[in-house]
């Protein structure tokens, strides 16, 4: 598995968003990010905070997508 590099929550919701993701709602600093297919998930968006490496794990299993065809869309 590759590693992946720092991301704060605004650069995760622009890499998803361009493989369908939209914002659906938000709820404080959590981003619902809904697709067109059915797949959701909610991002953080905090600050000056990056993403950790377990939660963002989390976000690529709930999105069903490889830590490779993410990183091709940073």
């Amino acid at each position: 598995m590759s590693q992946l590099p720092s991301l704060t929550g605004r650069e995760v919701i622009a890499a998803l968003s361009k493989i369908g993701f939209e914002i659906a709602r938000v709820r404080g600093s959590h981003h619902i990010l809904l697709h067109s297919d059915g797949r959701r998930t909610v991002v953080p968006v905090h600050s000056g905070e990056t993403i950790g490496r377990g939660l963002l794990a989390q976000i690529l299993r709930d999105c069903q997508i490889t830590r490779d065809e993410f990183k091709s869309l940073l």
